[in-house]
């Protein structure tokens, strides 16, 4: 028994050093090549291929779970956040014409901060009202001439399974720019890399659209989000934290 237990101790620490091993090699160049590649589309389109280079290296493929496809014209993703890895899962899943909208302590990571900037990430400082209010306006102006946007609207994630309250910016951005919410689940991230742990374990992943909500079915941007709540909460399995 004790020697098992040593087996999958060794098993465990050897596949997350070389996840780790595996980031780095998909990572670097992937960075390398945002630096240098002209335009913010060819930039997007080489950070995904790495990307999903990194989770096909480390055995955890993205997979595509049920039949919703994403719209083909601009929305407004909304996903759970549960794990470090959700950010690259997005970024591997979605197409390049995504633009993130991430919490603004991610723009202090040196090169995380860098590769972000450069593929036109969308950085929110939640505590300064001013800075949410001129961030609101850019990604209005964006949303009505096209792009597509990304958010994790809990904000942050803990190791206790279940979905935390959202952030409301999302929703108000869909809402005034009448834009459809497209939930989409991650599932097994939390599982794989869940917080206050820093060695992923081996286990799959995948994404499940859910169908698109559209604002003019709702009276308000907080019943859009409700909603979307509830929708998430459907085939997430965690409990409400909200």
């Amino acid at each position: 028994m004790a020697g098992t237990a040593v087996l999958r101790l060794v098993s465990r620490v050897g596949y997350g050093l070389y996840s780790w091993s595996a980031l780095a090699v998909c990572g670097l160049p992937a960075l390398v090549l945002v630096i240098l590649l002209p335009g913010r589309t060819i930039r997007r389109t080489s950070t995904r291929f790495f990307s999903r280079m990194f989770f096909l290296a480390i055995g955890s493929p993205i997979r595509a779970i049920g039949s919703v496809e994403l719209p083909a014209t601009a929305c407004v993703v909304v996903a759970n956040h549960s794990s470090y890895l959700d950010g690259i899962v997005l970024t591997a899943a979605l197409p390049p014409s995504f633009t993130f909208v991430i919490k603004h302590e991610m723009a202090r990571f040196p090169l995380a901060g860098l590769l972000l900037r450069r593929i036109g990430s969308e950085f929110v400082n939640r505590s300064d009202d001013g800075h949410k209010k001129q961030v609101a306006r850019r990604l209005f102006k964006a949303a009505r001439s096209g792009d597509a946007l990304a958010f994790f609207p809990e904000g942050t994630f803990t190791a206790a399974p279940g979905l935390r309250p959202f952030k409301p910016g999302a929703f108000r951005t869909a809402w005034k720019s009448r834009l459809p919410v497209v939930p989409i689940v991650i599932h097994g991230a939390r599982a794989k890399l869940p917080a206050e742990q820093w060695l992923p374990r081996p286990g799959g992943l995948a994404i499940e659209v859910r169908a698109p909500l559209h604002p003019v079915d709702y009276d308000s941007a907080s019943s859009l989000m409700d909603a979307t709540r509830v929708t998430l909460l459907e085939r997430l399995k965690e409990p409400d934290l909200g």
